[in-house]
């Protein structure tokens, strides 16, 4: 599912237009991407929690040549899926 079929979904869900269903799901992505700029988790309860994690500088391989490459440290978004969405996929 693409975000305008996840739109499309919240509209008819929350009878909503389709304009203002994409408002929606836009202010949530952009709620979630600034608390993790933040540094802040944010937990649906039931759905699960993303999170920022730091990954540390370490050495990768180039896959063509086989040469060791340094990779720098870097911040990245972590999921955790909670206990009904884990719950619902099994």
């Amino acid at each position: 599912m693409r975000k305008p079929e996840l739109a499309a979904a919240i509209a008819e869900k929350a009878d909503l237009t389709k304009e203002k269903a994409n408002l929606v799901l836009n202010a949530v992505l952009e709620s979630i991407t600034s608390a993790l700029h933040k540094k802040d988790s944010v937990t649906l309860v039931g759905f699960g929690t993303f999170e920022q994690r730091h990954r540390g500088a370490r050495t990768g391989k180039n896959p063509q040549t086989g040469e060791p490459v340094k990779i720098k440290a870097s911040n990245t978004v972590a999921f955790k899926p909670g206990k009904a969405l884990k719950e619902s996929v099994n």
